[in-house]
């Protein structure tokens, strides 16, 4: 019987990632990561899969369902005990006590609580890492996703929010991304929700504006309408949801409709926020935007988004307050704050505007021809001292025709090829040739670096 030949692939929502992508993307990585030290914080890592029961009910019933449950291992049907249940998130349970992690921010709180005697608060974590997300791919969603987040847990000053935006700052501006950051509050969310009478109905209430930009009022009015508002309290949402101006205008403007306790405490913090962020110059654009809720259960306090102003992409940022995420694991009354970067949306966005710098190329600086005999010992040395001065380097693994050893640098984008043949050997010198201007001298081996190195 003739073996089935099986034409490879990968899952929708997922990429393969090339030499100069990655060295791309590590180019990414490396400037966030320096970005986040600078500002003292420390890097953790927590596993790819963690318990459901850690993962379900942080995220609300949209984020629950997409999340990827992962099979027992071993004969799972057999342990399920009979035969399974029709309705699929029991069955789903039955047969899968662990999932992929949705995000960072949960298996962070996970941590925190599982270490807690081991920490000094407030504790201040990075983490650079995969996550998955059973969503329908689209352009710039995909279903396995880094992402870059950094927190602080232990205190409720807002100067950590404030040193979140100086984060962002610094980032963007690293990277060259020319971006807004939009800021919110839940507590505005919730006091907007209490104003029209609908308090128990403030979840489905940001879920449904969060998606404003996407479906446009009408058709979030309708949501919130299928949701149970009544027409009155749509109506009675409207004014909110126009207020225009700047930050100071809006804020105005809600100090006059929002008249409970948690929504007065949101103006105030987010007044605050503004006023350190003017006082203090930080290079970002910034907008109080009204209609952000980040739809996640768990934030209770300021909320931020970042978008790229220069290409149309989602978020390529977010992130927020959580005044008790660790509680769901028995630690009460642990604050923390936090912002994640899309490193897969902010790699779309500089490929699409062309913003990669030179240093973030996968090209070897220098091949080294081979020729052979007494010649390639030569080579090898001189090799050595390339490397040694720091530049990455290579020899051609064997001694083959000129023609095919140029043809590879020329294939790989190596500018400069050195070459060592026997009159190189016997003056202790070597012949460069740049590939990109086409011409060769011969040099000594100090030289030649230098060359390279200019």
């Amino acid at each position: 019987m003739a073996a089935i030949t099986v034409k490879p692939s990968i899952p929708k929502g997922t990429r393969d990632f090339g030499p100069a992508e990655m060295t791309r993307r590590n180019y990414i990585f490396d400037t966030i990561r320096k970005v986040f030290r600078r500002y003292g914080y420390q890097p953790i890592e927590t596993p790819a899969m963690e318990n459901l029961s850690t993962l379900l009910g942080k995220y609300g019933d949209e984020g629950d369902k997409l999340l990827f449950k992962i099979l027992n291992s071993g004969d799972f049907l057999s342990s399920a005990g009979g035969p399974l249940p029709a309705n699929p998130e029991k069955a789903a349970l039955m047969i899968s006590e662990k999932g992929l992690r949705y995000d960072l921010t949960v298996p962070f709180a996970r941590y925190v609580v599982q270490h807690q005697s081991e920490l000094t608060f407030p504790f201040k974590r990075f983490q650079i890492q995969p996550v998955w997300r059973a969503d329908r791919p689209q352009k710039g969603r995909y279903r396995e996703f880094y992402q870059c987040d950094v927190d602080v847990v232990g205190t409720n000053s807002l100067l950590c929010e404030v040193e979140l935006v100086q984060i962002a700052a610094d980032v963007f501006k690293a990277l060259g991304i020319n971006v807004c950051l939009k800021i919110n509050n839940r507590k505005i969310l919730a006091g907007m929700a209490e104003a029209i009478g609908a308090p128990d109905k403030m979840m489905d209430i940001t879920v449904a504006i969060d998606k404003l930009d996407k479906i446009g009022l009408d058709n979030v009015n309708e949501e919130l309408r299928a949701d149970g508002l009544s027409d009155e309290q749509v109506e009675a949402l409207q004014p909110i949801l126009g207020l225009a101006g700047g930050k100071e205008e809006k804020l105005a403007g809600l100090e006059k409709i929002l008249t409970s306790e948690v929504g007065k405490k949101g103006i105030e913090e987010v007044r605050t926020l503004f006023g350190y962020i003017d006082a203090l110059g930080v290079d970002i654009k910034t907008e109080l935007d009204l209609t952000l809720a980040r739809g996640l259960n768990y934030y209770t306090g300021a909320i931020f988004e970042v978008k790229a102003l220069d290409t149309e992409i989602g978020s390529i940022s977010g992130g927020g307050r959580y005044d008790n995420l660790t509680g769901i694991f028995g630690l009460d009354g642990l604050s923390g704050v936090g912002i994640s970067f899309g490193a897969d949306r902010i790699y779309d966005v500089m490929t699409r505007l062309d913003l990669f710098p030179s240093e973030a190329n996968a090209a070897t600086d220098v091949l080294v021809a081979n020729f052979g005999g007494d010649d390639e010992m030569y080579s090898l040395k001189v090799l050595a001292r390339l490397r040694a001065e720091g530049l990455s380097g290579e020899i051609y693994p064997e001694p083959a025709k000129m023609k095919k050893q140029m043809g590879y640098a020329d294939k790989r984008g190596i500018r400069f090829v050195v070459l060592c043949g026997e009159n190189e050997r016997l003056a202790q010198s070597v012949t460069i040739k740049d590939m990109a201007a086409g011409e060769q001298k011969t040099v000594s081996i100090d030289e030649a670096i230098a060359i390279i190195k200019g």
